[in-house]
């Protein structure tokens, strides 16, 4: 049942995601809600795989690199045909799941509004084509229709669609051919009449709607020797009450001849309020011909026969099965295989079972029975669950070749879960790519949160012997603010744990009453502090804090254990990375110019955005020249990042300004620039924009080598790029000549040059860039320069992984008056 929701919103999502799986043709389907917090989706339910099967992902951060939760983040379908196509562009997924399936997932929403997503699984061939276009679009259509019929309920009713963390899902097994008929029937015992249901009909072999509720005529199709037993029934079930499993022989018409199935009749007899005798007489017919048959024919076999629920837990296993596995039935029965038989507690059951369900495709495995009796086991799989063979096997010889160790044992050596590796895999991804100590912290709150449903955590680093807070996220301001600059010797549990190197799980607040008594809890009910120590080395605790009492079970602990080490590692390598990076941008900034001259009837402003991955500095810069003749605003970019490519760029800055200041012209001073770099020969190209404006004059000059083409938006608010004469990229001949474009200009106008940084975007064409800056410069209100600067860089701004260093210069002409420019 869905904590907080209601039976309807169950039928909702039960009817969506069986539909989702009949109508594409896939053996699973699953339907994800968001958290109430908005930064999980969590499982509300599934068909055909049970949750077991999905390991890790029934609590999934909106964050992750997994395709329901960039259908929900995206709000588009996320369709993978098969493994390989998975493996491209999901490849954690991928590696956490390695089997052959294909997926689609959708987003569940409204059109202003998503709730979360719809995924369906199928078995898919490398190759495969996955999913029909007509079937993904009736998979969308399933996703909005749920999506709307949530919001009506929601809007009606006032419940939630938010589902919380503990949410157990919803599960619809897979649909499978019934191995055992069932007819119902009621009895008038007064009038005679029968009252059935058309099942019942069936196993008679009557046409429902030509059935006359007549004694006799159901009497008619039993064997003559059990007429009378049906009439005995009846009387048995006046006098006792009821009937259990009383045989009787139905004619099999379709087979021709006097041919019988046997059936069973299971009934009751109910006793009108005004009379001492039975009136009615209600049950069931079961028809176990089939299934019985099949048992008894399995029972025969000498080859072992066992058969698994979709979730791994046996549900029959005959006799050989038993005798070869060693086990009495009662011990197997409802266990899954690891549970009852220790020498098959290995991952590599689990894996292989895993991959026949979610694969659709027999596998096998060798495994070892103690102390040297080997088996061969083969797993068929279908939606509803995995028929099994076990046979006696000769000892393998040495290879590659997968089993299951007798060495291993339930009690000494617990299966790796999928959850367990999905976790590892996840957030040790998201680490690699986290460089700085910020988005480390960002990073583990988004993954670790969400997979073990706390609502507070917070990172304290160790700095001269005392604690200090570097993160806290969560509802909780006051969450742990009294281990502030507490020393490392205090006896408290966030530094004991540190200097004790074990993690400490406080499960309720009386159990941190007993071990440190006057600890200040605020809301919280239990807590993990996890040690991070890397290179033997205290470097701070990670402590993750739950609104309600929470169970550490053994696996969560041993996860958790092995993630602070992850994160440890993460953290020591994010601080070194951030106080070398402050020292590089340090040197960076001082490269450029700290404040833009004042020159009157001419306003500039200047920006510069380094790039978020990497931490290397670029070789972008800017430039304003005041002259006796007017004033030139220089912008240019060296290739590459490094060291070098800031030193090119210091030296060209300067060679530019000591050209200009000389009054040569700016063909001449490009040419100089080019001379200069080719003489330093670093190795590195350059592109540079160069104009020179006269205050008080109505054009100006421009030369460019290879740079992006500055933008000019006239008073009007019409705006273009310049159509300047290109020269060649600075670095490349000595003998290159940068032919100078004259262009006119009205009081008012703004120019714009900037970095391909701005206007550069990875598979796009460049002209697109400066097309979309070209528009934002045309349209974008502002007040003042310095506000137009900031708005045309806003979206630069908010990309966390930019790769490129930005700059960009404005220059306002005939202002009437000057200012100092904003760097």
């Amino acid at each position: 049942m869905i904590v907080g929701g209601t039976a309807e919103r169950e039928d909702l999502l039960t009817a969506a995601v069986v539909e989702a799986a009949e109508r594409t043709g896939a053996h699973a389907g699953s339907v994800f809600l968001r958290s109430r917090d908005r930064r999980s989706l969590v499982l509300a339910a599934t068909c055909g795989a049970p949750p077991s099967q999905l390991g890790g992902w029934r609590l999934i951060p909106v964050s992750s690199p997994i395709p329901v939760a960039a259908a929900y983040s995206s709000g588009r379908t996320v369709h993978l045909a098969d493994a390989d196509e998975t493996m491209r562009r999901f490849p954690q997924l991928a590696v956490a799941l390695p089997y052959s399936f294909g997926s689609c997932s959708v987003p569940v929403g409204t059109g202003e509004e998503t709730f979360g997503a719809l995924a369906v699984v199928w078995a898919a061939s490398p190759g495969a084509e996955g999913l029909s276009q007509a079937r993904r679009r009736h998979l969308r259509s399933i996703a909005r229709r749920l999506g709307a019929s949530l919001a009506g309920l929601r809007a009606r009713t006032g419940d939630p669609v938010e589902c919380d963390p503990q949410t157990i899902p919803v599960e619809t097994p897979a649909l499978s051919a019934p191995a055992v008929r069932a007819g119902l029937f009621d009895w008038d015992l007064v009038s005679g009449t029968l009252t059935v249901d058309d099942e019942f009909c069936a196993i008679f072999g009557l046409a429902p709607r030509a059935f006359d509720g007549r004694v006799e005529t159901l009497v008619s199709c039993l064997h003559p020797g059990d007429r009378a037993a049906l009439r005995a029934a009846a009387r048995t079930a006046a006098a006792e009450g009821r009937i259990t499993a009383r045989p009787l022989r139905i004619r099999d018409r379709g087979n021709g001849g006097e041919r019988y199935r046997t059936v069973e009749l299971w009934a009751r007899a109910i006793q009108a309020d005004s009379a001492r005798a039975p009136a009615r007489m209600v049950g069931t017919v079961v028809d176990v011909q089939t299934g019985g048959a099949a048992a008894a024919a399995v029972e025969r076999l000498r080859d072992g026969v066992f058969s698994l629920a979709p979730d791994g837990r046996v549900t029959y296993a005959n006799h050989s099965a038993l005798r070869l596995l060693g086990v009495r039935g009662d011990a197997l029965l409802g266990q899954f295989l690891s549970d009852a038989l220790p020498w098959l507690s290995d991952p590599e059951v689990e894996y292989r079972h895993r991959s026949a369900m979610i694969s659709q495709a027999p596998v096998s495995f060798l495994a070892c029975r103690p102390p040297d009796r080997w088996l061969a086991f083969s797993l068929h799989p279908e939606a509803d669950g995995v028929t099994g063979r076990v046979v006696p096997s000769s000892h393998p010889a040495p290879g590659p070749a997968p089993s299951a160790s007798p060495a291993r044992t339930a009690t000494t050596d617990t299966p790796a879960r999928l959850g367990v590796m999905y976790h590892v895999l996840q957030l040790g991804s998201a680490l690699t790519e986290a460089v700085t100590a910020r988005r480390v912290c960002e990073v583990v709150s988004d993954q670790l949160l969400p997979a073990f449903g706390g609502q507070q955590m917070a990172v304290y680093l160790v700095r001269d012997a005392t604690m200090h807070l570097l993160h806290h996220t969560g509802h909780h301001q006051d969450f742990l603010d009294w281990l502030e600059g507490v020393p490392l010797n205090a006896r408290l549990p966030g530094t004991e744990t540190l200097t004790s190197g074990s993690p400490l799980f406080i499960e309720s607040q009386q159990d941190l009453f007993r071990g440190y008594p006057g600890i200040p809890t605020g809301e919280v009910s239990s807590w993990a502090y996890l040690p991070l120590i890397a290179s033997s080395r205290p470097v701070g605790i990670c402590v993750l804090g739950f609104d309600e009492i929470h169970r550490f079970t053994e696996k969560e602990r041993g996860v958790l254990t092995a993630l602070a080490g992850l994160i440890a590692q993460a953290l020591e390598r994010a601080r070194l990375y951030d106080s070398e990076f402050a020292l590089a941008r340090g040197l960076q900034k001082a490269l450029l110019p700290h404040r833009l001259p004042v020159v009157p009837g001419i306003r500039t402003v200047a920006r510069y955005l380094p790039g978020t991955r990497g931490m290397d500095i670029g070789g972008d810069w800017y430039d304003v020249i005041q002259t006796g003749s007017g004033v030139s605003l220089v912008i240019g970019d060296v290739e590459g990042h490094s060291i070098a490519a800031a030193a090119t760029m210091a030296q060209l800055r300067s060679a530019v300004r000591a050209f200009a200041a000389v009054g040569h012209t700016p063909s001449d001073v490009m040419a100089g620039a080019n001379r200069t770099l080719i003489d330093l020969d670093p190795g590195l190209l350059a592109s540079c924009c160069y104009l020179r404006l006269e205050p008080h004059g109505h054009h100006t000059d421009a030369v460019t080598a290879g740079h992006p083409p500055p933008l000019l938006r006239r008073p009007d608010a019409t705006t273009n790029a310049l159509d300047l004469d290109v020269g060649p990229l600075l670095g490349v001949d000595r003998a290159s000549a940068y032919p100078a474009t004259r262009i006119d200009l009205l009081p008012g106008s703004v120019l714009a040059l900037y970095t391909d940084g701005l206007v550069e975007e990875r598979g796009t064409d460049i002209r697109v860039g400066i097309d979309g800056l070209r528009a934002s410069l045309a349209h974008t209100p502002a007040d003042s320069l310095d506000e137009l600067a900031d708005r045309l860089l806003h979206n630069a701004r908010g990309s966390p992984n930019r790769a490129d260093d930005i700059a960009l210069l404005l220059a306002e002409c005939g202002s009437g008056h000057g200012a100092e420019g904003d760097t």
